[in-house]
Parts: C-alpha cells; structure tokens; sequence
C-alpha cells in the first residue's frame, strides 16, 4: 500500500504541474537531514552574583520531562530527572552538582532519548545535551527523522510538534533559539523557503516574525528571525530568535557546526544573558524612577510647611523622615543591581566576542559573520550606551535627594533644638518665679509672725500665725506672677 508521504508528493507535484503560478506555499519542497533544535537557557542562580539557588531553578528540566510525559513521548525524556546528576529520587538537589569538573549534567554525555512513529510512516528520534554554563542552566534538544534517506516537506513540519517547544511550553527564563538545519537543492528559493518555515513554527500563536539577518555560515545560507510579542518588560524569556540554516550547495556545514558546537551553544548564551541583563536593567530602572519621584513628592510636605509648621507638623515630619530613609536605601540598592547588570552585559560581551574569533577560525572563505558581528558592534554598544546615560541621571538623582534628606534632617533637628530651649527658659522662669514667690512668703512670714517659725511636727499654732502665714503666701504668689510675667517679657525682647 502506497504511504501517506508519497501519495501527498504525488499529488503536490501534479498540482504545480498544471497550476506553475500557484503560490510556494502549495509547491512540494523536499528537506534532506533536516534537524530542529531547541537551545534554551534558564537560570541557576540570580546574575546579581548570589550563590543562592533561585526558586525555580530547575523549571527548564521540570517542562521538558513534562513533554515527555506528553505530546513528545520519547522515552528518555520521560525519564529525564533520573538522568541528571542534579535529580536524585525525582527529587531536585542542585548541591549534588558541586564538585564536577565538567559542564554535563550527566555522567554520559549526550542523551539519546528514543524514537516516536509519525502518521507518515517515518520516525522520529531525539537527543538532548544538559549543561550547566555558571550560574545558567543550558539544553540542546534535537529532533531529526530517524533515517538520513527521509527528506522533509514543509507540511511534515508539524509532526515534529514544534509547537511544543515554543517559549509558554519550556518558560526558559533567559530565552531560547530554535535552530532549523536542512540540505535543499541548489535551485530552491532559499529565503523563501526560510521564511515558510519560521512562520509553520509560530502557526497558531500571536508572535510576530522580524527577518532581521541574512549571511552565510559553514557554507550554507543563514536566516535570523526575532520573533517579537507584546511581552511583560519583567519576563525577556518570552522573546526568542529563529535561525534557519539551508544548505544548498553540498558544504561541510554538518561537520564544522559540529567542530564549532561549543563555541556556537556559549555564544548563544551570552547572546540570551545580554537580552535578558538589559531587559532586567531597563525594568529596574523604571522602578527606580519611580521610586525617585514618590521621595521627591513626600518630601514637598515637609518644605511646603516649613515656614508655618502646624501643631503635629514635626510629628509628621519624623515620620516622613525615616519613610525617607527606607525608600533612599531601596534606591542605594537598585543603584547597586542595576551596576551588577551593567557587569553582566560587559563580561557577556566579552565572551560573545571570544566565541565569535573561534567560529571565524573554523569558517570558510566564502562565510560571512555580519549577523553574529552586528549584535556585538552595534546593538550591544547601543545597549552599553543606553545604560551609562540611564546611570548618569539616576546616581545624580540619587545624589540630590541624599541632600534632600540631610537638609530635612538637619532642619527637624534645629527645630527640636529651638523647641527643647525654649521649654528649657520657661520651666527656669516657672521655677525663678517660684523661688521669689517662696522666699516673699518666708520673709513676710517672719515679719508678721511674733513666734519663731514651727517645725512640721510642732504643736498646732496660734490664729495670729495663720493669719501671718495667710499673708505671706498671698504676698508670695503676687510677687512669683510678676516676676514671672517680668521674666517672659525680658525673653522676648532677647529673642528680637
């Protein structure tokens, strides 16, 4: 019985015999050694340089195993945790890493996860590459038709269930490339057919495709696609990039791809942490904004009542005072997350450039590097540039509401100063006028007593001593009110 693939062919070739203006789309193109391969990279730890794990590090591995489970039924990616050094039991325990001195997760290399059938009588088989880069979870996951002699047409793409490995599937959270490899004959319409490709791979979603790159490496055209969403400026990893690499001339692009395979997988990486630190940065920095202006706001109370402070102004004040001073350290410690993500673009910098020399070495004569070289010399300069200017204005704002800060500290404390000395002079007038008023009714006591003064404890007194005493103390509370009311006028005239 004659199968499904080759009846399709039959009938696409009849088609395009009578109908030649039909569209590509309709016209049967034929893929050799066709390969799709997914290179997600997902955190560790923070790029803050923590040596903590983060909460959910082990996502990208948790996702995958779940395709296994499910619409990618290979059996070793079912099993993936036992395969990983950091699993132990199905359980996660990154602690089991430390100590290795290679970058594999696992103790055999490469994994080869098995075959799948399709409903076109072929199969489909996988392998997967588990790496830890630093602080970075890594994975190559690429599925390939079983036999080298099946050739792939552009319909049979969803058999390898592409969708599966879009980003809302794996949630890496620095990013991913899917890269598409395949040997055409030298008259196809490569770009074309590129295109068609990276649109099948987003069929049914609401991403949109950029062709940002075209140019040539290990001999076979190279198309870059960035693929653009409105995204959450919090999660860059929902954004990835397409590379669709067709060899239409017989050139030895498996083989030195192969030799170049761990400087293209780093590469990708520092391609994906610079997104991803620049992202962060700019994210960051917008709430650092924020922040800025919401002290300058709370602060405007404190200056607009300065010169008519009401009854719990200074109250208010203190309190404002030390919400101030949490919100300043909250900026001090962007300030210090945000230079960390600067560091991480420039040493990821660094690399990009020192993977790019290896590749150049192993490129022949006729490649060109422009879609590699143009992220380096141009959109990562640009990125540097941004964030020396976005720096600039937040360290100088940061600048000025630290004297922001000291002139209301410096001023709530000049007027607990001035309020502590001024209830100072009035409880030294209280107690002058108290000492005249006492020593008044002292003397008025001895002068209009004809009895020596009694001790507490004495027998009770005559009527003409309390009638004296009455006197004194009435005399003593006259003379205490003016000298107190003398007093308050001597302070004001000194305070003129």
């Amino acid at each position: 019985m004659e199968s499904g693939d080759s009846f399709r062919n039959k009938i696409v070739i009849a088609v395009s015999k009578y109908f030649p203006s039909l569209p590509p789309i309709f016209k049967l193109v034929t893929v050799k050694n066709f390969t799709i391969s997914l290179y997600a990279f997902h955190l560790r730890h923070t790029l803050t340089y923590s040596p903590e794990v983060v909460a959910d590090a082990n996502l990208l591995w948790e996702n995958l195993a779940k395709l296994g489970e499910g619409p990618l039924p290979f059996p070793g990616l079912r099993d993936l945790r036992s395969k990983l050094v950091c699993y132990q039991n199905g359980k996660y325990e990154p602690e089991r890493e430390q100590g290795r001195e290679t970058e594999w997760l696992t103790d055999l290399g490469s994994l080869h996860l098995g075959s799948i059938p399709t409903a076109e009588a072929f199969k489909i088989k996988a392998s997967l590459q588990p790496f830890r880069l630093n602080d970075t979870y890594a994975v190559d996951l690429t599925l390939s038709p079983e036999s080298e002699n099946i050739s792939i047409d552009l319909p049979q793409l969803q058999l390898f269930k592409s969708d599966c490995l879009l980003p809302s599937n794996i949630q890496a959270s620095l990013g991913q490339t899917l890269w598409i490899y395949g040997e055409v004959d030298a008259t196809e319409n490569c770009e074309a057919l590129a295109e068609r490709f990276a649109v099948a791979l987003l069929a049914g979603t609401n991403l949109n495709l950029v062709l940002i790159n075209i140019s040539k490496l290990f001999g076979s055209l190279f198309f870059e696609y960035q693929v653009n969403a409105l995204y959450d400026l919090h999660k860059p990893g929902e954004q990835f990039h397409i590379l669709v690499s067709l060899n239409n001339y017989q050139a030895p692009t498996a083989k030195l791809a192969e030799d170049a395979y761990d400087w293209i997988l780093n590469l990708l990486c520092c391609y994906h942490k610079i997104l991803f630190a620049y992202d962060q940065f700019r994210w960051r920095y917008i709430q650092t904004g924020k922040q800025y202006r919401e002290v300058e706001q709370e602060s405007q109370y404190f200056i607009g009542n300065l010169s008519r402070p009401s009854t719990n102004w200074l109250q208010k004040s203190q309190e404002l005072l030390i919400k101030l001073q949490v919100q300043l350290f909250e900026c001090a410690r962007n300030l210090h997350d945000l230079e960390n993500y600067r560091t991480t673009i420039s040493i990821n910098m660094d690399n990009y450039k020192l993977c790019l020399d290896k590749i150049r070495q192993l490129c022949l004569e006729e490649d060109n590097l422009g879609f590699l070289e143009d992220f380096h010399n141009y959109r990562c300069h640009k990125f540097q540039q941004q964030i020396q200017i976005d720096l600039s204005y937040l360290t100088s704002s940061y600048a000025r509401l630290q004297q922001m800060l000291q002139i209301i500290q410096g001023s709530i404390s000049g007027i607990v100063a001035i309020d502590r000395a001024e209830r100072t002079q009035r409880i030294q007038g209280t107690i002058q006028s108290l000492g005249w008023s006492t020593g008044t009714g002292v003397i008025s006591t001895v002068l209009t007593s004809s009895q020596p003064i009694q001790l507490p404890f004495a027998p009770k007194s005559s009527p003409p001593f309390q009638l004296s005493l009455s006197l004194s103390l009435l005399l003593g509370i006259v003379v205490g009110g003016l000298t107190w009311l003398i007093t308050k006028q001597l302070q004001r005239r000194g305070t003129r």
